[in-house]
């Protein structure tokens, strides 16, 4: 676990450099496609998405979710993520989905700079992010 400090400014300059912000959501689909076949399948984007505990956690206090209100959610994501409907993600619709989530993580993070503790992931597009912006620093 590392601290960052991080603004909308920080997460809006990292999605806009194209190649870099491609380049890393181009990783985190990869190992996300566990099976290889070039599409994430419902299950792929499930798995992903529960394994950050985004639903099942409360300000750091776990909480049920009974599991036919979890698979609804879930099934709504993957529908958003899914843009033509053909039952799969692809680089292309992931690449979108990803970057209208950071650019609204970007808006709701403001320009007022936060302290912000995010796990070690080498995928964490956040990450990422504030690791660009300390590069520029240094």
């Amino acid at each position: 676990m590392g601290v960052v400090v991080i603004d909308g400014s920080t997460v809006r300059d990292f999605v806009n450099d194209e190649s870099a912000f491609t380049k890393s959501v181009d990783e985190q689909f990869q190992s996300l496609d566990v099976n290889n076949d070039g599409v994430l399948s419902r299950a792929e984007l499930r798995t992903a998405f529960e394994s950050m505990r985004l639903i099942e956690a409360h300000f750091g206090i776990d909480v049920a979710t009974p599991p036919e209100q979890l698979t609804l959610l879930y099934d709504s994501i993957f529908d958003k993520f899914d843009g033509d409907h053909s039952g799969a993600v692809d680089r292309g619709e992931f690449l979108q989905e990803m970057k209208t989530i950071m650019l609204a993580i970007a808006d709701g993070l403001g320009e007022f700079p936060i302290r912000m503790v995010l796990e070690d992931d080498p995928t964490s597009l956040l990450q990422k992010a504030a690791d660009r912006e300390a590069s520029k620093i240094n």
